[in-house]
């Protein structure tokens, strides 16, 4: 039998996230005996360690007997236990200085990583992520920005809302004026954000009818890469060859610019590809957009209004065009930001659940079958503390 422990989160600032619901431990142990899962206790998450045990699901003190040890944020190194097998987002594979010190903690301790960022399906698709509710949370902060602002409505944050139902009421308060609103990206953060959108009964139009036309009521556009991206060599676009040389193209997304109120960033962004606008861009008397809910969060990248990540506490400020720093959230002629990259831990129940399920389908069965469509060995940074063949170029960094 195989154990596994749910971790109590031990990030700073906490996490309330969770990788299960009861209901779902509860289904795992009933259908697969060849797995005990134990949850270790946490005053920490929105989902109670009561909630756990009124279906019987075991609460530990300790996970030291574990096989398997799950969790969702960067685990301490203080608390890395030696030789076991830790799935959670380590935010390494991209060398990021940070987490230098817990990659090279995890090899000296002989821990085989598996990082939720890098489990895939053969098509090359990404399995976990809380980008759904990242786009949920950012489109909804947007509109809670601009009711504060424009003194229109005053929306409960997010984080304060037990769940999405709550959350879906509070949209009811939402009264907007005609404005067009512009949503960049077509994966999960996009269609999250797009679930707002829907919920409050926006008109979506088409591209032409946004940059032409002028409406009565509030109105969205959703425009991908090769609507806001051309190429440099004046051929027409081509996605593949976009995806394999970015910096071949420059920015269409000026003419957006000069028509958009609102723009909800959920695009993914390469860093060798150009910016959308710049600050140039933004200083022009053309520019129109002034709030930006910018959930792809690229500081110092593609949406130039971008300054600095914000918080859950403190979610907006003001990005001055003229004098390109910040100022105050609504100060006259500033573009609104909204920034928040830990958009999912503001609805951390509903996107546990989500978590879980995605889990359940995608991953669930390789613990089963011992892996054999290699599902865990592609997203496993080490095995055994070696880091493993495709993240090789992480060696150097890591021994440096």
């Amino acid at each position: 039998m195989t154990k596994i422990g749910i971790l109590r989160e031990g990030k700073t600032p906490p996490d309330e996230r969770v990788v299960f619901t009861p209901s779902q431990i509860s289904r795992i142990r009933s259908n697969h005996s060849e797995l005990d899962i134990v949850v270790k206790r946490s005053e920490i998450r929105r989902i109670k360690d009561s909630e756990y045990e009124s279906v019987g699901v075991p609460l530990v003190h300790s996970v030291l007997d574990c096989d398997i040890l799950i969790g969702v944020k960067e685990v301490p190194i203080e608390e890395l236990i030696p030789n076991k097998t830790y799935f959670f987002f380590s935010h390494t594979i991209k060398m990021q200085p940070y987490n230098r010190g817990l990659l090279k903690a995890v090899m000296d301790k002989g821990i085989t990583l598996i990082d939720w960022e890098c489990l895939a399906s053969g098509e090359g698709v990404r399995i976990i992520g809380f980008g759904r509710y990242a786009g949920i949370v950012g489109a909804y902060n947007g509109f809670r920005a601009l009711g504060l602002r424009d003194d229109l409505f005053d929306l409960k944050k997010a984080h304060n809302c037990v769940d999405r139902e709550e959350l879906n009421r509070e949209l009811i308060k939402v009264k907007l004026p005609a404005m067009k609103i512009l949503l960049t990206g077509g994966g999960k953060v996009a269609r999250g954000a797009l679930e707002i959108l829907n919920d409050l009964r926006i008109k979506e139009v088409n591209i032409d009818e946004f940059l032409s036309k002028a409406f009565y009521e509030p109105v969205f556009c959703r425009i991908t890469f090769d609507q806001y991206f051309k190429r440099k060599d004046g051929q027409p676009f081509d996605n593949q060859f976009y995806l394999n040389n970015p910096s071949e193209h420059v920015s269409d997304f000026i003419r957006f610019a000069k028509v958009a109120d609102m723009f909800i960033a959920g695009h993914y962004w390469d860093s060798s590809a150009p910016f959308l606008f710049t600050r140039e861009d933004a200083r022009s008397e053309f520019f129109n957009i002034n709030l930006v809910a910018d959930i792809s969060c690229d500081i110092d990248g593609p949406v130039a209004s971008t300054l600095r990540p914000s918080t859950i506490e403190d979610p907006f400020y003001g990005y001055d065009p003229r004098q390109e720093t910040e100022t105050a959230f609504d100060a006259k002629g500033a573009i609104t930001v909204m920034a928040v990259d830990n958009l999912p831990c503001e609805m951390p129940r509903d996107a546990s659940k989500d978590f879980g399920e995605m889990f359940i389908e995608g991953v669930l069965p390789a613990l089963i079958n011992h892996d054999n469509d290699g599902v865990l060995a592609k997203g496993s940074i080490t095995v055994n503390g070696k880091i493993s063949d495709k993240y090789n170029y992480l060696s150097d960094w890591v021994e440096d």
